[in-house]
């Protein structure tokens, strides 16, 4: 299979691409936020291009490798007939980016345009409070060749949208996707607008596709809608050129020129981009590559092990946050930014372990207690009882003990029961309260089996 990606996701600004009307529609009431511009009433005209919108669309170019066309840029008129298009016409760009590269795949071209009404044909009613918002379309080049790689590639590119802070990230996308399998005709699905829609989409439509050509049927150029409900595609039309849609340039509108210095402005301000923040951390921190992509999952996080890092082993860290935090992060299903939990608190967590004032586990017990806690590691650690570490003749009296107490697990562990080593360990940890080395832990209870 091969497979493209159109993404159309909102650009982050206050007003909408052509007027002053508010970009909050899913707070306002219905038709609300509208004007005669955003509805394109007749005598009304298009205001100048919103500013922070080109920022914005110029940025994430950047960040995605593109080239910048410094010839001028304008709008054109996309024709088709919709109930959400008051105009009759979709405002769309020339290209602003071009030839860009992320994770491998070819970006081929990047634009603004006006997202149009939301119509929902059940109830036959329109919402123009969307009408007009900037969007910005991202073109791929079809170099993605299973339902996986599409699914990494979406989220690598969320993750540049949030880390540019010029886009509303997945909650606002929607993608188009085209799919075609050799030997058949390109298929484009619509209406798909979450990571995990586009992989479902992907998976049915490579089945379907392939039965058909198994049972001799010619695969349809054609645009298909994805059911998210129920998981399938369904014919919606015969796919369009861009000849059927009449393209002319906006009379309403005047070119533009990104120049140098708009360029090196952006450049300027702009945050470093998620792909190249992770070849800088493995560089930089010596660290492996999968902790480098976790650890820039987020930007909260990245700027957080950034600054932790300036009093602590980097490698350390590292381990932490990736296995430890994440773990706490995912089980509370939070994000680093709503944990509630302080870089100062880290700091604090990881000096007293590697000052060996708390065991690996102690460690593992305070992290778990620290989302939205606003006691310090330290004061949770006290309260749990687990500061310090006990004493090599206290774990060996608890090993004893242990053993004594549990000879059926001692003969499980004779007969090649491995598992039941665990089990021995549990026990001493809860006698020592947690404060006993793991690892010494293990070799005394051996020890004292043998």
């Amino acid at each position: 299979m091969k497979c493209g990606l159109e993404i159309h996701v909102q650009l982050e600004t206050n007003s909408k691409l052509f007027c002053e009307c508010k970009t909050n529609y899913q707070e306002a009431p219905a038709n609300t936020n509208i004007c005669p511009v955003c509805l394109n009433q007749p005598g009304a005209k298009p205001y100048p291009t919103n500013e922070k919108a080109i920022e914005n669309a110029l940025m994430i170019s950047l960040m995605l490798n593109c080239k910048i066309d410094k010839n001028l840029t304008y709008f054109m008129r996309k024709h088709y007939d919709y109930p959400d298009l008051p105009s009759g016409f979709q405002r769309t760009s020339v290209p602003i980016g071009y030839e860009g590269e992320l994770n491998g795949v070819g970006i081929t071209e990047i634009h603004m345009e006006e997202d149009p009404g939301q119509f929902k044909p059940d109830r036959g009613i329109v919402d123009f409070n969307r009408s007009g918002i900037p969007l910005i379309e991202i073109v791929t080049e079809p170099e993605m060749y299973s339902p996986e790689e599409a699914r990494s590639f979406l989220k690598e590119l969320i993750r540049v949208l949030q880390y540019s802070g010029g886009a509303r990230g997945e909650g606002t996308m929607r993608a188009d996707v085209n799919i075609s399998i050799e030997g058949g005709n390109r298929v484009e699905m619509k209406n798909i607008n979450s990571i995990k829609g586009a992989y479902k989409a992907l998976k049915f439509e490579i089945v379907r596709q392939k039965n058909l050509m198994k049972r001799g049927v010619e695969v349809k150029q054609e645009t298909r809608a994805f059911l998210e409900s129920q998981m399938i595609t369904v014919g919606m039309r015969l796919k369009e050129d861009a000849d059927d849609y009449r393209f002319i340039p906006d009379p309403d509108l005047p070119p533009m020129k990104v120049s140098d210095e708009d360029i090196a402005e952006v450049e300027e301000t702009m945050p470093e981009a998620p792909h190249n923040k992770v070849k800088r951390f493995i560089e930089s921190y010596n660290i492996d590559e999968e902790s480098a992509k976790v650890l820039t999952s987020e930007l909260d996080l990245a700027v957080a092990y950034e600054e932790i890092v300036k009093e602590i082993d980097p490698k350390f860290a590292a381990m932490w946050m990736k296995d430890e935090l994440q773990r706490v992060l995912t089980y509370n299903k939070l994000s680093f930014e709503d944990s509630g939990i302080v870089v100062d608190d880290l700091i604090e967590l990881f000096s007293l372990l590697q000052n060996k004032e708390i065991t690996t586990k102690a460690g593992q017990r305070i992290i778990e207690n620290m989302p939205n806690n606003k006691q310090t590691p330290k004061a949770i650690a006290e309260e749990l009882g687990l500061i310090g570490i006990v004493k090599d003749d206290e774990i060996i009296e608890a090993v004893k003990k242990t053993i004594k107490e549990n000879p059926k697990a001692i003969e499980d562990y004779n007969n090649g029961q491995k598992a039941s080593l665990n089990f021995l360990v549990g026990q001493v940890m809860k006698l020592t309260r947690g404060k006993a080395d793991p690892g010494e832990t293990v070799k005394l209870i051996k020890d004292n089996i043998n």
